[in-house]
């Protein structure tokens, strides 16, 4: 079922598209008009001795037709855009209460747990995770072992933590004294989305909004 925000939303983006589109046509007669005006005032007042040339006439009414061409795709372009933001909102609208990663170190306590994920870029032999406080202090420290390459998600009993403010964490993965690139993901319940200017918002329990394009995967 839909919220109410997605359903607003989504018909507010449809209607934006109908009256885009509505005023870009007025627009585009408006000048069409203008156009035609000017030609007939021009042929009007030509010189009977020194006509228009056919070929001169016959360009300016390409031009008028390209631009009108160009005018027509771009209106176009934008309807299709604006239908698609309205459509991925109503899609995106079944991620409402799932939980998602998303990019980021910053964890969220949910029952005493706390859950993250590992993104390595190569196998490990050794994935250490340091919980560490609002302050940056080291309060806990998951001792992984040996991970594969890829994805790999972590749990944290987090019955013990009382500070103020969400705890982060930071990974160190190593492979025969080398350090393995990672990146840190985070898990977080999505609340609602919605859409604005810059296109599709996820809101999250807990969290700043993110880009739709920040969720890397829905749980």
């Amino acid at each position: 079922m839909l919220t109410p925000t997605t359903s607003s939303t989504a018909s507010a983006a449809a209607t934006s598209s109908a009256a885009t589109a509505s005023n870009s046509a007025a627009d585009m007669n408006a000048a069409q008009d203008r156009f035609l005006k000017l030609l007939v005032a021009q042929l009007n007042n030509q010189d009977p001795m020194n006509p228009v040339d056919n070929a001169q006439m016959t360009s300016q009414m390409a031009q008028i037709n390209t631009v009108t061409g160009i005018q027509q795709v771009n209106d176009t372009l934008k309807s299709m855009a604006e239908q698609f933001t309205a459509m991925q909102v109503l899609q995106g609208s079944s991620m409402v209460g799932h939980d998602v990663l998303i990019d980021g170190n910053t964890l969220t306590v949910n029952n005493n747990t706390a859950s993250g994920a590992i993104d390595l870029a190569g196998r490990a032999e050794s994935v250490k995770v340091d919980i560490l406080s609002p302050s940056g202090q080291v309060i806990d420290t998951l001792n992984l072992g040996a991970l594969e390459a890829g994805r790999n998600n972590f749990n944290w009993d987090a019955s013990a933590y009382n500070y103020s403010g969400n705890p982060s964490y930071r990974v160190t993965a190593t492979l025969g004294g080398q350090t393995i690139a990672n990146t840190a993901m985070a898990r977080a319940t999505v609340s609602s989305v919605s859409s604005d200017a810059t296109g599709m918002k996820v809101q999250l329990q807990g969290r700043p909004d993110v880009a739709y394009s920040s969720v890397k995967a829905i749980l």
